[in-house]
């Protein structure tokens, strides 16, 4: 068996990758229809509606689940890692998207110099997600696990 058909056969692995496309793809249609215009890179870009670190990693955690089982390793290992990136987007990174808005206010308020150098590329704003955003993204990984579980493999 060649390693593309290994990795196809990870039923964890791709529908935690597929999660996270649906998530990217449907980030990018909600920021369309909301702003009017096409950004690129919210298809690979982090922030937004809905959250598809946390699309990822409970498609990871539900497939581990479902495939086995609650007392595995591998079910343990997705759910920890899952919490801790979940709690880390609604938390730091959220934190610091903030504070990005706040030192992009000043910096065109006021622009720096730092080193002989004027600062004056704008921090990215859109690193961090809301609860809603978590939680939406969540419910899209376990909605992506379990449609797959049930009619793909």
């Amino acid at each position: 068996m060649s390693i593309g058909q290994q990795i196809l056969s990870n039923h964890t692995l791709v529908t935690a990758c597929i999660a996270w496309l649906v998530a990217q793809v449907l980030k990018t249609a909600i920021d369309f229809r909301v702003y009017r215009s096409f950004n690129p890179e919210r298809l690979v870009g982090s922030g937004g509606m809905p959250s598809s670190h946390s699309a990822t990693v409970c498609a990871l955690a539900t497939t581990a689940l479902i495939e086995y089982g609650i007392s595995s390793f591998e079910f343990s290992i997705s759910f920890i890692l899952g919490m801790v990136v979940m709690y880390d987007a609604t938390g730091v990174r959220m934190e610091t998207g903030k504070q990005a808005k706040v030192l992009n206010l000043l910096l065109s308020e006021n622009p720096f110099e730092w080193k002989g150098e004027i600062l004056e590329q704008r921090l990215k704003e859109f690193v961090g997600h809301t609860p809603a955003q978590v939680v939406a993204g969540a419910l899209l990984g376990i909605l992506m696990a379990v449609l797959f579980h049930n009619f793909v493999w």
